[in-house]
């Protein structure tokens, strides 16, 4: 594969319009997907300000201050414990849930004349001696991290506590996780054509923002003056805003949040955004000019496997194929992928990942990923990354796309044509780039439109 500079025009960073939504019914089916898949008499699904993904996921609804808790059980009863402030935020849920308020769950300090006691309001709302209870946290744990992997393990050690209490000696507390995180059979591994269309909403605000910082570095800028160009419209993070530099003698580190640094020509300097349903990262040199030794020992290899990866990708791969193919590109590269070569994508950044070495687990229709490579080692002042969001779409959920959301299928229609027109990378119809520019890597900042692509 021969990967090479050209130039290219700089993509439109058109504004996206209105965010798509999600219907009340899809909500519904959701819920009642999950507790069917569950076989227990309660699901419990915990969230707080951090680990709000799966929440909003299934409700819409994610806790601002504190924690919360959802209970799906008998007789399709739905009911959202609430702290005291969350008890204001109800309307911002979308299918029809019972409120309770459980003030354990407010800060501390805070009012607990009502209802202080966590177990009481279990109790009240149904859990009892001999359930069986599934319970959702934030992640799980695979077989080889641990014996007890049916336990409860990414969740306050007081709602297990108190749940166990409830069941009793003849009920059963489990971990369910995984059939929201599993990254082939989880319910947030499968998207409808609705919930892309607002993932791409996301993915098109984030890479404008990212975009458009890469554009307007300059030498003498301090990296908040770089943040502050990326225009942050108060939307919910998927993660910290990330700006920053380096200069040749000291590494480039890349989960660093701005600070006062000036940057100067030659830095290392790297910028990423993500919203919920997306994320965009770029990282490069701050040059005017192509430098050769960065371009024969990183961005070479590295756009190779940015390629192979897009080019790799379809319906039906299994994550192993697409492991094996990105390392093979990388053959003879003196670095490699710090992490796996692209990964799940959801209302949380990283969800799970498919793409690992040994993955049976298959590429399918309604899933979104990041293609998300990030080098290392790297030399001190080096820094390369090109990440983007797109989703993956069988023949049916094309046309549900093309009928429903006509504006995103013709600038989905319009930036694979350019990848693959102006990129050179040959795409399945399965791959709908969500990104305003994926792939589009332009590695010297002060060079925005030299961007790589690959030759016949």
């Amino acid at each position: 594969m021969n990967v090479t500079l050209t130039s290219l025009p700089l993509p439109n960073l058109a504004e996206p319009g209105d965010c798509p939504q999600i219907r009340a019914t899809d909500y519904d089916q959701q819920l009642a997907a999950l507790y069917a898949a569950a076989e227990c008499d309660w699901v419990v699904v915990y969230a707080d300000r951090e680990h709000n993904a799966n929440l909003v996921f299934l409700t819409n609804f994610d806790p601002r201050f504190e924690e919360a808790i959802l209970l799906l059980g008998p007789a399709s009863r739905r009911v959202l414990l609430l702290g005291n402030e969350g008890m204001g935020y109800t309307s911002q849920a979308v299918p029809r849930l019972e409120f309770v308020l459980c003030q354990s769950l407010s800060l501390m300090g805070q009012p607990r004349d009502v209802a202080p006691r966590l177990e009481a309001v279990l109790r009240a709302t149904g859990i009892t001696e001999g359930n069986r209870v599934g319970v959702i946290g934030w992640k799980y744990l695979e077989p080889e991290e641990d014996d007890a992997g049916d336990a409860p393990a990414f969740v306050p050690s007081i709602l297990v506590r108190v749940i166990r209490r409830l069941v009793g000696g003849g009920g059963v507390v489990k971990d369910t996780t995984a059939l929201m995180m599993h990254p082939s059979t989880g319910l947030k591994s499968h998207n409808t054509s609705d919930r892309i269309a607002q993932f791409a909403w996301a993915a098109a605000l984030a890479s404008n923002s990212v975009l458009r910082a890469q554009r307007l570095a300059r030498p003498g800028m301090t990296e908040r003056g770089g943040a502050l160009t990326m225009a942050h419209e108060g939307l919910p993070y998927s993660c910290h805003p990330m700006f920053n530099s380096a200069s040749p003698s000291e590494p480039v580190v890349g989960l660093r949040s701005p600070g006062t640094r000036v940057l100067a020509a030659g830095d290392g300097v790297s910028a990423a955004v993500g919203y919920w349903g997306s994320l965009c990262a770029r990282a490069g040199l701050l040059s005017d000019v192509p430098i050769p030794k960065f371009m024969e020992r990183v961005v070479v290899p590295y756009f190779r496997a940015i390629a192979t990866w897009y080019q790799t990708l379809r319906v039906g791969v299994t994550g192993d194929e697409m492991h094996r193919a990105v390392m093979g590109a990388l053959a003879g590269a003196a670095w490699r992928p710090a992490l796996n070569p692209g990964h799940l994508v959801s209302i949380d950044e990283w969800t799970h990942s498919p793409i690992r070495p040994g993955s049976s687990e298959k590429i399918a229709s309604g899933m979104a990923l990041q293609c998300d490579i990030i080098p290392a080692p790297m030399p001190n002042g080096w820094a390369l990354n090109c990440e983007d969001t797109v989703a993956i779409a069988d023949a049916n959920m094309r046309a549900e796309l093309q009928d429903n959301h006509p504006h995103l299928w013709s600038r989905i229609v319009a930036q694979r044509a350019f990848m693959r027109e102006a990129l050179g990378l040959r795409l399945t119809e399965d791959v709908l780039p969500l990104s305003t520019a994926n792939a589009f890597l332009a590695p010297f900042w002060l060079a925005p439109g030299l961007v790589c692509a690959v030759s016949p």
